[in-house]
């Protein structure tokens, strides 16, 4: 991979004190990377430091778009950024230490043998600090559906560390990726798969955020579990099941 071209995304939505301190940290172990920053408006000023840090730093750029879109669409934005600049790999990773960049080589490693590297909790040196019983619960859970659902042998589709090879991603009709929010990390596999990818998985150990608070609830938990189904669907029968990111409910009469 000496020469090959690899860009790092981070989507943000109020990341301000995080991106500040991240971006740097990237570039000690990738010092060769670029890094793209999608930016949904943030009301901290997220997106104009970013601007700031690319005024000074060529391998720094910014996307900025107008609100929070869904974390599926804007790692959608980084992967079409990717294939316009013509880079060879796309890491994407969380911009809030929960995905620690100690992790990075081993993980751009994966690269010289498969065509996704996912960076795991769940296989061997892997692992999560600071979650209870029901962020564990919940993780497993949609693991496990994944791979019946979707006949994925990975142990971890729900995390979003992870490397592409962009190559295989320009086979993927990213117009047909329906997920807008967390249920796309299982999506992405799936579809990765479909265009007969092959994955590696490289033990990470998953941290709690530095600053700033968590932006999953149990509303992403139930869309992610109808995307994941309606895709289970489409993959046992070839049926394509409604367009919705989520059912709705019906409204009864008064």
């Amino acid at each position: 991979m000496n020469d090959s071209r690899l860009l790092v995304t981070l989507c943000t939505y109020n990341e301000r004190e995080n991106i500040e301190l991240l971006v740097p940290e990237i570039h000690e172990q990738l010092p060769l990377a670029d890094v793209l920053v999608i930016d949904d408006g943030s009301p901290d000023g997220t997106g104009e430091l970013v601007d700031a840090m690319a005024t000074v730093d060529s391998r720094i750029h910014v996307l900025h778009r107008s609100g929070k879109q869904g974390l599926g669409t804007a790692i959608l934005a980084g992967f079409r950024y990717a294939i316009e600049h013509d880079y060879d790999y796309v890491l994407n990773m969380d911009a809030d230490f929960s995905h620690h960049p100690r992790h990075l080589l081993a993980l751009v490693d994966c690269m010289n043998r498969v065509d996704v590297g996912i960076g795991s909790r769940y296989v061997v040196g892997g692992g999560v600090e600071g979650w209870g019983f029901h962020r564990h619960f919940m993780s497993q859970g949609i693991n496990f559906y994944a791979r019946l659902l979707l006949r994925l042998r990975t142990s971890d589709n729900s995390g979003s560390y992870r490397c592409y090879r962009i190559s295989k991603l320009r086979e993927i009709d990213l117009d047909r990726v329906r997920a807008r929010g967390y249920a796309f990390q299982e999506e992405i596999l799936y579809r990765c798969r479909r265009v007969g990818c092959t994955f590696e998985e490289s033990a990470i150990v998953f941290e709690d955020r530095r600053y700033g608070s968590s932006k999953i609830d149990w509303r992403e938990s139930v869309s992610a579990l109808w995307v994941i189904f309606r895709l289970g669907i489409e993959n046992l029968f070839g049926v394509t099941v409604a367009a919705s990111e989520q059912p709705v409910p019906t409204k009864t009469a008064s």
